[in-house]
């Protein structure tokens, strides 16, 4: 089985966020394998991909749990199929994945994926999120698997420093923090704490800006908007909000190709 490491929402090797993706074989291999090999690689995403037809089945990892939705390891995915030539630059990927069919198309040097809106509502702010957080938000919002707080600045989500301690308490898989952005080019910018996931801070969060997307589009007056998690590492896509779903556009760079010996 051939094994690779892409740095996803990334246009130059160690930025981004770093996903493993695994070329599955004819063998079944069960998810306690599939776990152990995550938490082996301790990226904060393993794909496991394996060919169903014309179609490809796509399962995602944190060291510690299996996820329902990932946006950059899935990215990832696809740009490693593309280089491996199961892919081709003119055809669409479709995925099946826990959170139904999702897409990958080429599009020049992006690759856009199409995946479902996860529209947060407004909601009461926990005690323990704010104080998890350290700051007074704008607005909290929850969806089915995240909260959304707007904070006043861009350099206030910058500067955060959260107690992930009492993040992971929170009965959520994470927190997206975000707000306007101040610097050219861009339209908001965001982090992601999945503390209760195993990932402390997540670089480049996709299947955030599912949340991020539908909440910035009627407050900007765009459908098509810049963004940038602002993270150490760092990352930029594309997101687009076309009614019930999704798409987030951006680049790929493989830094190892392998093959598993286990």
């Amino acid at each position: 089985m051939l094994l690779f490491h892409v740095d996803a929402f990334a246009t130059s090797a160690f930025t981004g966020n770093p996903a493993a993706v695994c070329l599955l074989d004819d063998r079944e291999m069960d998810a306690q394998w599939m776990q152990a090999l995550a938490a082996e690689m301790n990226l904060s995403e393993t794909a496991f991909v394996r060919r169903q037809g014309d179609e490809w089945s796509l399962r995602w990892f944190t060291p510690a749990v299996e996820v329902d939705l990932c946006g950059h390891a899935t990215l990832a995915t696809a740009h490693a199929l593309l280089e491996e030539g199961l892919l081709r630059r003119e055809e669409t990927g479709r995925f099946h994945t826990r959170s139904g069919v999702l897409t990958a198309a080429f599009d020049g040097e992006f690759i856009e994926l199409d995946f479902p809106a996860t529209v947060a509502q407004r909601c009461d702010a926990a005690g323990e999120l704010i104080e998890g957080l350290g700051v007074q938000p704008m607005s909290v919002l929850r969806n089915q698997f995240d909260y959304l707080v707007e904070l006043a600045r861009e350099e206030d989500v910058r500067a955060l420093q959260p107690d992930l301690d009492m993040l992971r308490r929170l009965p959520v898989r994470g927190v997206i923090v975000t707000s306007r952005a101040s610097i050219p080019g861009f339209d908001f910018v965001s982090r992601f704490f999945a503390p209760a996931c195993g990932i402390d801070e997540d670089p480049v969060c996709g299947s955030a800006h599912c949340a991020l997307g539908p909440y910035w589009a009627p407050r900007l007056n765009k459908t098509t908007m810049m963004a940038q998690q602002a993270s150490r590492r760092g990352g930029g896509l594309r997101v687009t909000v076309a009614g019930d779903r999704v798409q987030l556009a951006g680049r790929a760079v493989t830094v190892v190709r392998g093959e598993l010996k286990v």
